[in-house]
């Protein structure tokens, strides 16, 4: 059998949903807003097919640098030490969801 060497190639578990979440995104997600400098969280979602990222970039966190049209442009640094570079990938709000940070610890804890 011929090699595929498509985008989705070995995704049967990254890109698929529970059962329960099968179909279509709430619109909400479509309509989010992302400021300049905000960190976020990329989450490919296989129901939308626009704006979608590679597989290799689903789970990585970057930085929102402007907006390109409808899409994003999300900062990452990709790839291991010496060879570490920095890149611009555009992608949908669907595909993002913003970085929660929680409030940092003063003190012990009691």
């Amino acid at each position: 059998m011929a090699r595929s060497h498509g985008e989705r190639k070995r995704t049967r578990k990254k890109l698929s949903k529970p059962k329960r979440a099968r179909g279509l995104s709430p619109i909400s997600k479509a309509i989010q807003q992302f400021e300049p400098g905000e960190s976020v969280h990329i989450r490919i979602d296989p129901s939308v097919h626009k704006g979608m990222p590679h597989q290799r970039f689903h789970g990585m966190t970057g930085k929102v640098i402007g907006e390109r049209g409808r899409a994003f442009i999300v900062e990452i640094s990709d790839g291991k030490r010496k060879r570490k570079k920095v890149k611009e990938l555009f992608i949908r709000a669907e595909h993002l969801s913003p970085q929660i940070q929680s409030p940092p610890i003063i003190g012990n804890r009691q």
